[in-house]
């Protein structure tokens, strides 16, 4: 376990050679770049506006994953379940130049898609807007004039609605009581339904304004106006409908016909989306007429070479120094293949402080263990470490991140395999079952911790090993303060504390209570009365040093009592991993539940087989997955809140490279 050390980097150089020197750094992925800020009175060096070109390129980028995006509507790519585990395609540098000199035949397609999907949304648009005056034309089926109709030379024609159902002879007498001066009025219903009558009346010339009128009382609406027959209206909708359906087709077969620049398409949002990082990285570089200055962090371990390859290409001055003790430095872990896994749930947490050693070994020792523990069952580590096995070697593109994942659970699947061979649990019970519902053998499978019969002996285990776990963390604690010549805090915060809690618990293994509540046998008086002695001496040791930053005895002995009231937290941080035995027993007593309710319908003999499959295999990758999720979640809250709280500050700054941040291509170095 360790934290890399880093160098700090200033590089001046030709300000001719600053682009090829800027893809070289952020393909190496080694460098992080450090701004400082302007300094007024520098008249030779200053900081260049790049805004307007780093904002063309994030728009060109938004572009192509919009492009992308319409394409995968109009034609989805066939993909596997495991593409999402895949990562990035590889490219050498050769063809990554080769895809560059074609960016703006690419950039045409990207704006031909964005066009063709602009006129698609059009089409759409035109669909409801059709459809809607199709359904206004509904009530006028059946009327042979126009709706903008208004009469002959000796008639006044009429046509709208009156909101509600009503008949031809009820519309004749209301305008007969509104308007009796008018003796010849001819009324017409075309529709009615939906308490709304559509009606064409008619009236002479001479009456027009008293019908009119008339009319107007009785809520008359006149349709919007059109010159053509209804009939002949709605073929003409239909035809406008089957041509709008026509261009959406059209439209989208064209977009669908770029599927094969897909990958262009990527290619080029990916490129601007580097070109804009780097300019965002420009704008932070203090420049001159001729030349540049790059400042930055480089990991000790890469900085020799990143200066031989710097200084074989480039006319450069490349200089690598020890940071200053007030720098804020960034960090960067490196760890064996067996805990290198678990850095993301360092990453996760912070990073280590300054002067903090790296935790990642010792939480991995523990977190293997403790996840097993809560999901212990052998079939089920097995499928998890089986299914990330075969993930890993088969996609060897895979992105380092995801890649750790998947080890992490690869190990924590051994950890479940172990736990459930030492309780015996294999899908449950599902052996016991089997055995016992298809072939009437009763099968008794070996078992070193019954968890449902033995619960008491099985809280012990977790007990001890939440002990184990606390006094490492403590042990960590004392060997950093030893390590930094602090020895008397490696006194007060940590053996005094090993004192204290280790005599207590000695002597509470001596007493009837303890054990009796344990089912646990005593141990022998003797080691009761060392414990007992341990467990003074660590007392009044923390009574007395606990606040020893206060120079006033009194406020010192009160800080002391304070801090031995902590030894609470020592019980509620080992009661804590009393969750071992919870999540564990959930675990074996879901599988049981769905192994039994199997076992229920198992009667037939060809029914019952399939029955039970379905339920065994519906019961378990729901108790595999939810339990999975559980002991994921309560490890890291065990490595957090109980083990970091003896030891880890944290407060570190991660280390984040000028590198090739890409979501499709990843750049690799020609052979």
């Amino acid at each position: 376990m360790s934290v890399l050390p880093m160098k700090h980097m200033i590089l001046c150089a030709k300000r001719q050679d600053r682009k090829s020197i800027l893809e070289l750094l952020q393909r190496s992925e080694a460098v992080e770049i450090i701004s400082r800020e302007d300094d007024e009175n520098d008249e030779v060096f200053s900081k260049i506006d790049v805004s307007q070109s780093s904002q063309l390129y994030s728009k060109n980028a938004a572009q192509a994953d919009k492009a992308l995006e319409i394409l995968n509507t109009a034609a989805p790519e066939k993909g596997s379940l495991l593409s999402a585990f895949a990562g990035r395609t590889p490219i050498t540098l050769s063809e990554y130049e080769t895809n560059v000199s074609k960016r703006d035949s690419i950039m045409k397609d990207v704006n031909e898609i964005l066009r063709l999907d602009k006129e698609l949304v059009e089409a759409k648009a035109d669909i409801p807007r059709i459809t809607t005056q199709l359904e206004a034309l509904t009530p006028w089926e059946g009327l042979e004039v126009p709706l903008s109709f208004t009469g002959t030379k000796k008639t006044a024609a009429f046509i709208g609605t009156i909101p509600e159902t009503i008949s031809e002879s009820e519309i004749a007498e209301a305008l007969a009581g509104y308007a009796p001066e008018v003796s010849a009025i001819d009324v017409n219903v075309i529709n009615g339904q939906d308490n709304l009558t559509s009606v064409l009346i008619s009236c002479m010339k001479s009456d027009k304004d008293a019908v009119e009128d008339a009319l107007r009382r009785m809520n008359f609406q006149r349709p919007p106006i059109s010159d053509m027959i209804p009939a002949k209206q709605r073929e003409a909708y239909e035809t406008e409908l089957a041509v709008a359906a026509d261009r959406i087709n059209s439209t989208t077969e064209e977009i669908a016909s770029y599927g094969d620049k897909r990958d262009d398409i990527r290619f080029i949002a990916d490129y601007f989306r580097m070109r804009a990082e780097k300019y965002d990285v420009l704008g932070t570089l203090e420049q001159s007429k001729r030349t540049f200055v790059i400042e930055g962090y480089v990991p000790e371990m890469y900085a020799a070479s990143l200066e031989k390859e710097l200084s074989d290409r480039f006319e450069v001055s490349v200089e690598m120094q020890d940071p200053a003790p007030d720098e804020d430095v960034p960090v960067l872990l490196k760890n064996g293949s067996l805990a290198k896994p678990v850095e993301g749930v360092i990453e996760s947490y912070s990073m280590p402080g300054k002067g903090e050693l790296d935790p990642t070994t010792p939480v991995a020792c523990f977190y293997y263990i403790l996840f097993g523990m809560m999901l212990s069952d052998f079939a089920y580590g097995a499928l998890m470490s089986l299914s990330t096995f075969v993930l890993i070697k088969k996609l060897k593109n895979m992105e380092q991140g995801m890649r750790k994942t998947l080890t992490m659970f690869f190990y924590c699947g051994l950890g479940t395999m172990l736990s459930g061979i030492l309780f015996g649990s294999y899908f449950g019970d599902a052996p016991t079952v089997i055995a016992k519902t298809f072939f009437g053998i009763d099968l008794e499978i070996p078992k070193v911790i019954d968890p449902l019969n033995q619960p008491m002996k099985m809280l012990v285990v977790c007990f001890a090993i939440g002990l184990v776990h606390l006094f490492a963390g403590l042990g960590i604690n004392l060997y950093t303060a030893i390590k930094d010549k602090r020895y008397v805090d490696a006194i007060s915060d940590s053996i005094l504390w090993y004192l204290l809690v280790g005599g207590l618990i000695l002597f509470g293994l001596t007493t009837d209570m303890v054990c009796g509540m344990f089912s646990m046998s005593k141990i022998p008086a003797p080691l009761g009365n060392i414990g007992k002695v341990m467990a003074i001496i660590g007392a009044i040791g923390i009574i007395l040093m606990g606040g020893r930053e206060s120079k006033n005895w009194f406020k010192r002995i009160l800080k002391g009592f304070y801090a031995l009231y902590n030894v609470t937290s020592y019980l509620s941080d080992l009661l804590s991993y009393s969750r071992l035995l919870a999540l564990g027993l959930a675990t074996s007593v879901i599988s049981s539940v769905f192994n039994k309710m199997g076992s229920m319908v198992a009667g037939t003999p060809v029914l019952g087989v399939v029955f039970f499959i379905l339920i065994f295999l519906v019961g378990h990758t729901i108790n595999l997955g939810i339990n999975a999720l559980g002991a994921y979640v309560h490890t890291n809250r065990l490595q957090y809140v109980e083990f970091f709280g003896k030891f880890y500050n944290g407060g570190g700054r991660l280390f984040t490279p000028f590198a090739t941040k890409t979501k499709y291509f990843k750049i690799k170095e020609d052979n």
